[in-house]
């Protein structure tokens, strides 16, 4: 169960199984969410600040456990990383 929801996780909900580009997907649909919350959700810039802290914390715990048997410690299929890199300067833009 675990194991699952951390290939959901750090997959973001399987985006990052595509055969193309997964990464600029990763990136593009990071941009959609936070686009949402900002401008349509109206969600306080605290809130959205304590939800990206929760995600990069917890990211180091989901990549970690979902590489641990692989061969392959880069796997094109992590694309969490793209949420954390695109989320820190649209945060800091919309603030």
């Amino acid at each position: 169960m675990i194991k699952t929801l951390n290939t959901i996780f750090v997959t973001m909900f399987g985006l990052g199984k595509v055969k193309k580009i997964p990464g600029t997907l990763g990136s593009l649909a990071t941009i959609i969410i936070l686009y949402i919350f900002f401008h349509i959700l109206n969600f306080s810039s605290n809130i959205i600040l304590i939800g990206l802290i929760i995600i990069f914390i917890y990211s180091f715990i989901a990549v970690a456990a979902h590489i641990k048997n692989k061969e392959n410690k880069d796997p094109k299929e992590i694309i969490i990383d793209e949420f954390i890199g695109q989320s820190i300067p649209i945060y800091l833009y919309e603030i």
